[in-house]
């Protein structure tokens, strides 16, 4: 039930929040560069996240080649994996939070918040992982 509030009251409040953002930017800059800077910094962001991607799954597989878990490299992996999600959606701040979970220098500050969401969830029981 809490899961579905969050879910209903985010499919209300970031479209109400990008739809004022564009409105702002628009206002500065006009329609047509506003739309063309979203166009500019998805492609930025989307190449980004494809050159980090490469490079945490090559750190993963050399970790793992050396015999040790890529726990915080999955960590960047996922973060790089949704940071990538909201540099598609269209708006500068689903934008900016995209580029700071993408950019090396700003991804730690999120992967404590996921380390310590997973843990919870573990110990609650309510985490499902598989092994091979």
């Amino acid at each position: 039930m809490i899961r579905s509030k969050w879910l209903w009251s985010a499919l209300f409040v970031v479209p109400a929040v990008e739809l004022f953002g564009f409105i702002l930017v628009s206002s500065y800059l006009g329609a047509p560069k506003t739309l063309l800077l979203l166009m500019f910094t998805s492609v930025i962001g989307l190449l980004m996240m494809r050159f980090e991607g490469k490079k945490v799954l090559q750190d993963s597989r050399l970790q793992m080649q050396e015999g040790r878990v890529p726990g915080r490299t999955m960590l960047d992996g996922l973060c790089i994996f949704f940071g990538g999600l909201l540099l598609i959606l269209p708006g500068f701040v689903t934008d900016v939070i995209g580029f700071t979970l993408v950019f090396p220098l700003t991804r730690p500050l999120y992967r404590g918040f996921l380390l310590k969401w997973i843990e919870k969830k573990m110990k609650n029981g309510t985490f499902t992982f598989y092994r091979r």
